[in-house]
């Protein structure tokens, strides 16, 4: 009950020590997702600090300004990866989507490897034999999915 009655009595606090932890965890955890969530806890804080509020108040804020801003950054994102000049950055495999060439393995069993650049990369398919012009047609992870051409 001690912990209780002293976040009660320094609730504004409380709530503005809370949010720079979570800060502070942003740091070792990866994501970008803690962020909000200590924005909100401060400025949670900061309200509380210059209007007192009682405690389910006080997590009714906490609430909406975490979801909110969660709400906003997803938004904002979606919408400058939509936009960006270099979709498949990221995604090599999406890259090689309709890209002929030619088997310098063959396919056994389904699965072969092919030299793209300089990358040697899985690929799975028809058996084929060494010489086979082929046509990648998609992705599965890093595995690409081939076809005879």
């Amino acid at each position: 009950m001690d912990i209780i009655n002293y976040l009660a009595d320094s609730g504004p606090w409380s709530w503005i020590i809370a949010g720079l932890v979570i800060l502070g965890l942003e740091l070792v955890v990866s994501g970008f997702f803690l962020v909000w969530l200590g924005i909100a806890a401060v400025l949670t804080g900061l309200i509380t600090l210059a209007q007192p509020l009682p405690w389910p108040w006080q997590w009714l804020i906490f609430g909406v300004l975490s979801l909110a801003s969660i709400l906003v950054w997803t938004s904002i994102s979606r919408r400058r990866r939509a936009n960006s000049t270099e979709p498949e950055l990221n995604r090599r495999t999406d890259r090689y989507i309709g890209h002929e060439a030619v088997l310098d393995r063959p396919i056994v069993d389904g699965y072969g490897r092919l030299a793209l650049g300089d990358t040697i990369w899985r690929i799975t398919g028809p058996d084929l034999p060494i010489g086979q012009r082929i046509r990648i047609v998609g992705a599965d992870g890093a595995v690409l999915r081939v076809e005879a051409v």
